[in-house]
């Protein structure tokens, strides 16, 4: 389970859709949907079939294309004027400019979780050590997905640690797009071993409490992260 996609519980969402009362039915759809294209069950420009959506749910097409519009607004379908949908593929330019907005979000939460006190910053960075040792025995073992997982938690765990929700929630909607993009694109053992190289400064410079190195190695971070984009997985 990635760090940022709906509960797990989500993928029983057909057995307990009937028992729901205070969660919209377009909300359990929206994540059902949400959860297909996150694990690339639907891939970039893949059509998304509303009456099969409705009839494996079990609802109408009413939550359905309601669901849709909230995904679109969200950047990660899009409809055409046959009134289709499909899962949106990103252009160059989208990609590189979601790359920048992350370059400053990311730089934004490693500072501010540098200025920490210790007994909130020093379990962050046991908690970084630990995803660094995992990414590393899952480069040795040759595991892309379980590195590419561990990767997503590091950064996350990073942005979580600030404590602000609306951050939270525009970077959620930032790497949702680029893990799309990165469906497309498989990762290189060389870069993956340069990424882990960049992560071990970061957490190196969170322990110091430099804020103003964690800053600049996060940024930097993303910035080799998105000129690697093809040879390596964008994180």
């Amino acid at each position: 389970m990635l760090p940022w996609t709906p509960s797990a519980a989500v993928a029983a969402a057909a057995h307990r859709v009937n028992d729901v009362r205070d969660t919209s039915l377009a909300k359990l759809v929206r994540d059902d949907v949400l959860e297909l294209i996150l694990h690339g069950a639907l891939l970039p420009g893949q059509r998304i079939n509303e009456p099969d959506i409705a009839a494996r749910l079990k609802v109408s097409r009413v939550p359905v294309r309601e669901a849709l519009r909230e995904l679109e607004s969200s950047g990660l379908v899009v409809s055409r004027k046959n009134a289709s949908v499909f899962v949106r593929q990103l252009e160059a330019v989208d990609v590189r400019e979601l790359y920048e907005l992350r370059e400053m979000l990311d730089g934004y939460a490693a500072s501010r979780v540098a200025v920490l006190p210790g007994a909130r910053r020093l379990p962050l960075v046991r908690q970084l050590e630990a995803a660094i040792a995992t990414m590393n025995q899952a480069v040795d073992q040759g595991d892309a997905q379980a590195y590419y997982a561990e990767n997503l938690k590091f950064h996350w765990a990073v942005v979580e640690a600030v404590g602000n929700r609306q951050l939270l929630d525009s970077y959620r909607g930032v790497i949702q797009r680029l893990h799309v993009a990165r469906l497309t694109n498989l990762s290189g053992d060389a870069g993956r071993r340069i990424s882990i190289a960049e992560h071990v400064q970061i957490a190196k410079a969170l322990r110091q409490g430099d804020a103003a190195a964690c800053e600049r190695l996060a940024r930097a971070h993303v910035t080799d992260a998105h000129s690697r984009l093809g040879s390596v997985s964008p994180t």
